[in-house]
């Protein structure tokens, strides 16, 4: 199996990933047997990596590490394009480390065993959200060309916006 992290290939031994959907949902039963639950949406997806590294090729631990603790000018954690084949499968392009790198000791194979866990950044959720209108805030402020300066209102806009404004 393969993972590269904005083409740079995070090496060792025996790589597994674990790729996870959290949905998110509030029980509504009360104290009743009903089995009703809100759907809260879909939370980022997870990519649980672990790995070996043998203690001969601790320079591939470095490597990790550097990737996981690299920051934007910002002070944001860097994001990754992320090649690999469960990723793929899950629609999983972008991705941050989050919950830390792990390394521990096994003496009996002389390696580290790793694990690690990427997030999914820009999900398809965050997305859609994102697209979303805010309600009444776009209708009150009569269209996007107040919050959108120097874009040019298409002729159905125009009409919209002089039926809004006649209406108010």
């Amino acid at each position: 199996m393969t993972l590269l992290l904005d083409g740079e290939h995070v090496r060792g031994k025996n790589l597994k990933v674990t790729a996870n959907l959290r949905i998110e949902a509030d029980d509504l039963s009360g104290q009743s047997s009903n089995s009703a639950s809100a759907h809260k949406g879909f939370k980022p997806k997870t990519l649980t990596c672990s790995m070996m590294v043998p203690y001969t090729a601790s320079t591939h631990l470095r490597s990790l590490l550097r990737l996981a603790e690299a920051t934007t000018q910002g002070g944001e954690l860097k994001q990754y394009r992320i090649v690999n084949d469960t990723a793929e499968a899950f629609g999983v392009r972008q991705v941050k480390f989050s919950d830390g790198v792990s390394a521990r000791e096994d003496d009996s194979l002389r390696a580290w065993m790793v694990q690690f866990t990427l997030t999914e950044h820009l999900s398809v959720a965050e997305r859609v959200e994102s697209r979303r209108p805010d309600g009444d805030a776009t209708a009150s402020t009569g269209g996007a060309s107040e919050t959108e300066p120097g874009r040019e209102l298409t002729a159905f806009e125009r009409i919209l916006k002089r039926v809004d404004e006649t209406l108010a």
